[in-house]
């Protein structure tokens, strides 16, 4: 699978590693760089126009998160999909998910209800005008990040940046429903009247109810075996500006 367009160059300056880390995980999880697809260190530097110090530090965070995977003789590549791995994944991540609601209601002020409503709202602009894919998977992991950090547990904020990434790879490799998006907004909309109920016990299990909804989406995609094409990646597209 081709990957000389995946990337975009990354800005000079600190912290060059980074930037190489996000521009990287951002191609993975928009799907333009692909499970299997190798993560050459000497080829993405060339790509991303650093060196290849901090490409290589880069590749070894998406390892640690999950995202890809060291194989024998190959080096790095993004991570594959195992249907099993996945399910158990998101039975962790609904606990996790729903706890951090639940922490992050109690903490709840009027400045993060504001920043909270923000979100939700500009994401639910970007679903209205249904062309932007990336943009949509950016606001629905920042939705969730910015729970976690309201939740003010570091211990559960690093469990839970670790399963992300990796639930989002999954969900994208075997479920792209054009309905994705809608139903997404539609939830964490309940997840933010919960919230702003101040009723915890509500925002727990409407987190839950979200990730165990993916789960059954998920399970559902790929329960006809491996002749099904519906949900399979899409083809890899070249990145604008």
């Amino acid at each position: 699978m081709p990957t000389e367009r995946a990337v975009n160059p990354v800005a000079a300056g600190s912290l060059l590693a980074d930037r190489a880390y996000e521009e990287l995980k951002g191609a993975v999880l928009a799907n333009r760089l692909r499970p299997g697809d190798a993560l050459s260190v000497p080829a993405l530097a060339t790509q991303l126009g650093i060196s290849r110090s901090p490409v290589r530090e880069a590749v070894q965070r998406l390892i640690h998160d999950g995202l890809a995977t060291h194989v024998a003789h190959r080096g790095a590549v993004v991570a594959t999909v195992d249907v099993e791995d996945v399910r158990q994944l998101y039975v962790l991540r609904e606990v996790m998910e729903g706890l951090a609601a639940r922490l992050a209601t109690e903490r709840l002020d009027a400045t993060r209800v504001s920043e909270l409503r923000d979100l939700l709202e500009r994401h639910e602009q970007v679903v209205a005008a249904g062309d932007d894919e990336q943009a949509h998977t950016e606001m629905d992991m920042a939705y969730h990040r910015l729970i976690r950090e309201v939740a003010g547990n570091a211990h559960l904020t690093a469990a839970l940046d670790t399963v992300q990434g990796k639930a989002h790879l999954a969900l994208h490799a075997l479920w792209r429903s054009p309905q994705a998006p809608r139903l997404a907004v539609e939830e964490h909309r309940r997840i933010f009247e919960a919230m702003t109920s101040g009723d915890p016990d509500a925002a727990e299990l409407a987190a839950r109810d979200h990730i165990r909804r993916l789960r059954i989406r998920l399970s559902q995609a790929v329960a006809p075996g491996p002749d099904r094409t519906e949900g399979a990646p899409v083809p890899v597209r070249p990145v604008g500006p």
